[in-house]
């Protein structure tokens, strides 16, 4: 005969079986870079279907404005990670030793690219001269672009960047309002869609046809949220590993999942930009020295990317910025 004692002391052995109870989930506020496109499906579907709730997180993700807004939302306070280009790591924390750091490199190599319209008649860098290109606060593409102009052989200083709500650029560029627009280039499917609508069509031009290879987007974190709470880090990033490991393989589900969350996002843009994303996600350069991971090498060359363009001191230790140690 099972007594009432010995039911509850069945209930608990239960409870203490599982990896996490509900009441024990962590809850994590997630600040994206940019729209939630397919960019972002491993992010939103991987919340969806539940990869980070396996973990013991209560994850709710929010778009971001650019990566310098993300940085500056995490340093604040306003979200507990969040995914920003590693230019803006590096510039706020070699500028203003900005509390945050790179805890996982997600992109191996760079999408920068800027868009143009093809009846523009812009095909390289050197014709973007005298034009007005479309930007947002601490935008990575701007901080960058004037080492691709100068390896191009454009003059950096003949280009007018023109400040605006990043969800307005691919219309401004349609609408030939601005001359050009910075995206990474797995943003071109859905925003090559819309200018086809308006009888247009985008062209992409390449930062990294220019010789410029560096890391970009990354996940970020505070110096405080790496220190104090290790065991949530690791987690939060064995998730988001497990959510880009499942889009992968399943990228139709994980668009589905996504537009769960994001429902203005149509499927095939999703997965157009999802595709894309994952090839500078699982290179072959990634399978040498493993997931999130970065190399001294590479990260130096980033390091003298930013400082050439931001004027810093090219003698700062990017290592500074950057803390892989967590990534499992």
């Amino acid at each position: 005969m099972i007594t009432h004692t010995m039911q509850k002391l069945f209930c608990a052995a239960a409870l203490a079986a599982l990896p996490f109870s509900a009441s024990a989930a962590d809850k994590v506020r997630f600040q994206t870079d940019w729209l939630p496109s397919g960019e972002h499906a491993m992010f939103y579907g991987g919340w969806q279907k539940g990869i980070y709730a396996a973990e013991g997180i209560d994850v709710t993700i929010t778009r971001g404005y650019g990566s310098g807004d993300t940085v500056t939302k995490i340093a604040g306070g306003a979200a507990d990670f969040g995914v920003a280009d590693l230019g803006a790591v590096l510039t706020a924390r070699a500028r203003a030793n900005v509390p945050v750091k790179a805890i996982a490199i997600n992109y191996q190599y760079s999408p920068h690219s800027l868009f143009v319209l093809k009846s523009s008649g812009i095909t390289d860098f050197r014709q973007v001269e005298g034009k007005k290109i479309g930007t947002t606060p601490g935008n990575s593409h701007q901080v960058y672009f004037p080492e691709v102009a100068k390896l191009a052989g454009a003059d950096p200083d003949k280009i007018t960047w023109v400040n605006m709500d990043g969800a307005a650029m691919g219309a401004q560029l349609i609408a030939k309002n601005i001359d050009a627009a910075p995206f990474y280039s797995i943003h071109w499917y859905y925003q090559n869609k819309a200018a086809k609508a308006a009888g247009e069509e985008i062209v992409v031009l390449p930062f990294v046809k220019t010789g410029f290879a560096i890391y970009a987007a990354t996940i970020i974190a505070t110096d405080k949220t790496i220190a104090e709470k290790p065991d949530l880090t690791r987690r939060f990033l064995r998730a988001t590993r497990k959510a880009y490991e499942w889009a992968a393989a399943n990228p139709e589900e994980a668009c589905k999942a996504h537009i769960e969350k994001v429902p203005e996002v149509a499927l095939d843009d999703c997965i157009g930009s999802l595709q894309a994303t994952l090839k500078f996600v699982f290179t072959d350069y990634n399978k040498t020295i493993g997931y999130g991971k970065e190399t001294a090498e590479r990260l130096a060359f980033t390091w003298k990317a930013v400082a050439d363009a931001q004027h810093l001191d090219k003698s700062w230790d990017p290592r500074q910025a950057v803390d892989t140690s967590l990534v499992n």
